[in-house]
């Protein structure tokens, strides 16, 4: 078992991982996050690092080549578990810039209708989606007691959403001066839409040079490719058998999935 203290010291060249953690709504505190990749990517370190005895063996290398192998495979297994972290972030950010826009439409309709702002949080929170789950963690946290001033302001800063926390700004900002709360939020919103807008059309030029090297790499390329290379082999004697075009298949099934995972990556997460 990892020493507590170890841990502490490690978990303190984090300064930042808690609120990660938060953000990410991992269930650890940082001592226990750190802790439990310790174990995790030590035993994972291990089992690679076996790997490479036999490796060695065969090729004759010393065996003590094992001990920086496995330093290695673990600071790097250990780096990647802080890359997990991250990524979960990004995916709840993503998630929400999709709903933000919907969802203040939905609390700016709430409002509309006479609404008190807490009545159109709670209403807001019941809709469905992780966006309103996220409102439903500012009415749990009023729930305990705290003002809704405190709650928008907690949210805010464990927000992974930028447009998201613009919204729960305004509104957090008209309440704490004294005024209507429907003018701030829906100017917000046309400002959130219109940056929508922008991405838009910004995927839509970065999408027309994609297509290009997409038919280029994933459409011409194979079927011409292979149609000449048939036809140059026929002239040489240069015998193609079965195996040689499942090698061709799987190296273009590759570009194929390399350029569907481009197409997801670019795509602006945007619901107007």
């Amino acid at each position: 078992m990892c020493k507590i203290g170890f841990v502490d010291r490690i978990a303190s060249l984090s300064p930042n991982l808690k609120t990660g953690l938060r953000i990410a709504h991992l269930p650890y505190t940082p001592v226990e996050f750190v802790n439990k990749n310790l174990k995790i990517n030590a035993l994972y370190a291990f089992l690679f690092t076996s790997l490479f005895f036999f490796v060695l063996q065969k090729a004759k290398l010393p065996l003590p080549l094992l001990a920086p192998i496995f330093v290695v495979i673990f600071i790097l297994l250990f780096e990647y578990s802080f890359l997990t972290v991250k990524a979960k972030i990004r995916k709840r950010e993503r998630e929400i810039n999709k709903e933000a826009l919907f969802i203040g439409r939905y609390l700016l309709v709430k409002l509309y209708s006479g609404r008190p702002l807490l009545n159109a949080l709670i209403e807001t929170s019941e809709s469905r989606g992780i966006a309103a789950k996220y409102i439903k963690e500012i009415v749990d946290d009023i729930n305990t007691g705290n003002t809704i001033e405190k709650a928008l302001n907690n949210a805010m800063v464990y927000s992974p959403s930028d447009k998201l926390r613009k919204i729960l700004f305004h509104v957090n900002n008209a309440l704490q001066l004294g005024i209507d709360v429907t003018k701030p939020l829906e100017s917000v919103l046309d400002e959130i839409t219109k940056e929508e807008e922008i991405e838009i059309k910004k995927y839509g030029k970065k999408l027309s040079t994609l297509v290009i090297f997409y038919m280029l790499g994933a459409v011409i390329l194979p079927s011409l490719g292979i149609a000449m290379l048939i036809v140059i082999s026929s002239f040489i004697n240069l015998p193609i058998d079965l195996k040689a075009l499942l090698l061709f298949v799987f190296f273009f099934g590759i570009i194929e999935f390399i350029f569907i995972t481009m197409f997801k990556s670019i795509r602006p997460m945007v619901n107007l």
